[in-house]
This record gives C-alpha cells, structure tokens and sequence, in this order.
C-alpha cells in the first residue's frame, strides 16, 4: 500500500533509503551525513516526506519554507522515486501532496526549480498546475 508520511526521527533504515534516492537524483557527488539528516528532522523550516510502497521508501521530497516582506514561500526540492518505480505517476502523487500541504497553510507561494533536461519532470510539474517564471537563478558554492 502506498502511502506519504513526514519524517519524525532518524533511523539507519530512513537514513539507508534517503541516500539511495539521492544518488538517483544527482549525479554530483553528495555527502549527506546522519549529522545532515537530523538537522533536517529537526529543522523548523523543512520537512522531508517519504513515499512508502508497503515497508520500502520508494520517494521522497523535501518542503521549505520561510517568511519575507513579500510573503510566505515554499520551495519544493529533492523530488525523487526509486528508479525501479518509475512510470507509475508517484512522482505526480508525492507533487500533489506537497501542493496539498502548501494549500492548508494560507496565502503563500510553492516554488521549484527544474533543469530544462528533465523533460519528464517538468511536464508533470506544469500538470498539476506550475507555471514557469521568467527568472534567472543564480547560485554560489561554498565548498571547502
């Protein structure tokens, strides 16, 4: 049975599941630690959601959230389904309920990013009713 729930508290299990879905999400390298994944957990300002097809995480996806002068905004990222449940519109079920959970908080917006390459991706978020913006996005890394 599938189903969506907020993570509440870490486990070696979730923490397993969540580094494998994100392997499949970016082919950069990504070093999430269990030190990363409780501030996630614990954050008041993100919430990460998992879709679960019985016992096993299949997907997940991550709402932030904060408050400007110009409003409330919600950031939609890390939308992710296990490669081998692909093409059942999970995807599309874990997006409808990010807009569900947004929806109940008020007035806000929900944004996301996508590359244009996700051609997939960006179909189905154009679906359920996003619109794209005329933006430029900039980004800065700090690594170190």
């Amino acid at each position: 049975m599938l189903h969506i729930e907020k993570v509440e508290k870490s486990s070696e299990f979730i923490l397993e599941s969540v580094s494998k879905l994100i392997s499949q999400l970016t082919s950069g390298d990504v070093y999430f630690t269990k030190s990363d994944f409780d501030n996630i957990i614990s954050s008041e300002c993100s919430n990460l959601y998992l879709l679960y097809n019985d016992d096993i995480i299949v997907g997940m996806f991550t709402l932030a959230h904060y408050i400007t002068p110009t409003g409330k905004k919600y950031w939609l990222e890390d939308v992710v389904v296990s490669e081998d449940m692909r093409g059942q519109s999970l995807g599309k079920r874990m997006v409808e309920e990010a807009i569900r959970i947004v929806s109940k908080d008020g007035k806000s917006k929900l944004m996301l990013t996508s590359k244009p390459s996700r051609i997939v991706a960006n179909k189905l978020y154009q679906s359920v009713g996003f619109q794209k913006k005329e933006t430029n996005v900039y980004k800065m890394d700090f690594d170190k």
